[in-house]
């Protein structure tokens, strides 16, 4: 198994069990490693992993979100393509959010400083495409913030519901809302 086959196994098992309930021995089995071999990828252990989770998370948000929202297409072509680009990459509201379990746990000071600076950048790239479209900018601000605010939020109805009808809704209309 390659490292990024490896790196992708462990998005899912900390988007699932985080970095406190993800023990080393889950580890080995969804990877199929033995410890040795996991330190061999992973010198830095457990954390290095999740460390590579999140670089995986965010190779991917740069490249299916924030490269989409940096496109020359128009506001809305932009806010729709994010929108499916963030229903793909939450599976309809089915797969948790890494930031947010990460951030709910104790151990997250380890990984704040991180997961701050990528909703920072989403936020703001967000909220540039609003200015460009006519929107002041403190204002443009206030509803990128909340778009994270209505994705996070629907993730968690979705699950708590067992129903992906709120996360579904939630990005229909996302994108149309954010320009009214």
């Amino acid at each position: 198994m390659s490292k990024e086959a490896i790196v992708l196994v462990l998005v899912n098992l900390f988007r699932r069990y985080g970095y406190e309930g993800a023990s080393l021995a889950q580890i080995s089995k969804v990877t199929g490693l033995g410890k040795a071999s996991l330190y061999h990828y992973f010198p830095g252990g457990k954390e290095e992993m999740v460390r590579a989770a999140l670089d995986y998370i965010d190779n991917w948000v740069e490249t299916n979100i924030l490269k989409i929202l940096r496109s020359n297409a128009s506001p809305l072509e932009r806010l729709q393509a994010m929108c499916q680009q963030v229903e793909v990459f939450y599976d309809r509201g089915q797969t948790p959010c890494l930031w947010a379990i990460l951030t709910l746990e104790e151990s997250s000071d380890r990984f704040h400083t991180r997961i701050k600076q990528a909703l920072t950048v989403w936020i703001e790239v967000l909220a540039d495409v609003l200015k460009e479209a006519g929107i002041e900018a403190e204002l443009a601000t206030i509803r990128a913030q909340e778009a994270i605010l209505r994705i996070q939020g629907a993730l968690i109805l979705t699950r708590g519901l067992n129903d992906t009808t709120p996360f579904e809704r939630t990005m229909k209309s996302l994108a149309e809302e954010l320009l009214s």
